[in-house]
C-alpha cells in the first residue's frame, strides 16, 4: 500500500510540475504593444506596431517559473548583445498578463531549423551557437536568427498563422529586416514526419524553399 501511495504521489508531483510550466501567447498588461510567446520552456518577448509597420525590439531565451515571475536566461536581445547570458525576471501572474492562446496546435512548439532539402539531398544543420528558431503557439509564430555565444542578432519576423489540412499560412505582422513585408500572407505546404516539421513553398523573396525543423528545449 505504501508503495502504491508513493507512486501516486510521484505521479501527482510530476503532473503538477508539468502543469506549472506556462505555454501559449500572452499580452503583458503593463506594456501595450508587447507580446510574450512561451513554448517548450522557451520565452520570447516582442514589441511592434503593425499599423505603422514598426518593429521595436525582441528578446528571449529559456525560462523557469518561480512564483508569479519567469526567470529568463537571455539568448538574444535585438537592443543589446551585451546582456546575452544574463538572467532577467519577468512579472507573470494573473494580474500581469492576459492570455491570447493556450499553445494548443499540431505545430505548437519551439523549433530549430535542422536541415534543408535540395532535390533529394538533405543537408543537415545541427544545433550550434548560430541558429534559427521558429516558435509557434496556438495562433502565433515568430522566427529568430541569432548567435547565443556572440550575442549577434540577425533578424526576426512573426505574426499569426493557420495550419489546416497540410496547408500552412503565415500572416506577417512585423519584420525587422523589411517593414514592407508587413501585412503580407505566405502560403506553404507543411507536414509532421518522424517528429520533424517539413516546410516547403516560396520564401518572402519568392525563392523556393524546403526546410526541415526539429523541436528543441535548448
Amino acid at each position: 500500500m505504501k508503495t502504491i501511495l508513493l507512486s501516486i504521489g510521484c505521479l501527482l508531483s510530476l503532473f503538477t510540475t508539468a502543469q506549472s510550466i506556462p505555454k501559449g501567447a500572452f499580452k503583458p498588461l503593463s506594456d501595450n504593444g508587447s507580446i510574450f510567446c512561451l513554448m517548450d520552456g522557451y520565452f520570447v518577448a516582442t514589441k511592434f506596431n503593425m499599423a505603422s509597420k514598426t518593429f521595436e525590439y525582441t528578446w528571449g531565451g529559456p525560462f523557469v517559473k518561480e512564483g508569479n515571475q519567469l526567470v529568463v536566461t537571455i539568448h538574444f536581445d535585438s537592443r543589446d548583445k551585451a546582456v546575452v547570458g544574463q538572467t532577467k525576471n519577468v512579472p507573470f501572474g494573473n494580474k500581469q498578463v492576459e492570455q491570447i492562446d493556450k499553445g494548443e496546435n499540431a505545430l505548437a512548439g519551439n523549433w530549430h531549423m535542422s536541415g534543408r532539402k535540395n532535390g533529394e539531398q538533405i543537408t543537415p544543420n545541427p544545433l550550434r551557437a548560430r541558429r534559427t528558431y521558429k516558435l509557434l503557439t496556438g495562433t502565433r509564430f515568430q522566427w529568430m536568427a541569432i548567435n547565443i555565444e556572440t550575442g549577434e542578432f540577425f533578424g526576426t519576423g512573426g505574426g499569426t498563422y493557420q495550419f489546416i489540412n497540410g496547408k500552412y499560412t503565415e500572416n506577417i505582422e512585423f519584420f525587422s529586416r523589411d517593414s514592407s513585408r508587413v501585412g503580407a500572407s505566405l502560403n506553404f505546404t507543411g507536414k509532421i514526419e518522424n517528429g520533424q516539421w517539413h516546410h516547403s513553398g516560396l520564401s518572402s523573396k519568392g525563392e523556393p524553399i524546403y526546410e526541415i525543423w526539429s523541436k528543441t528545449t535548448d
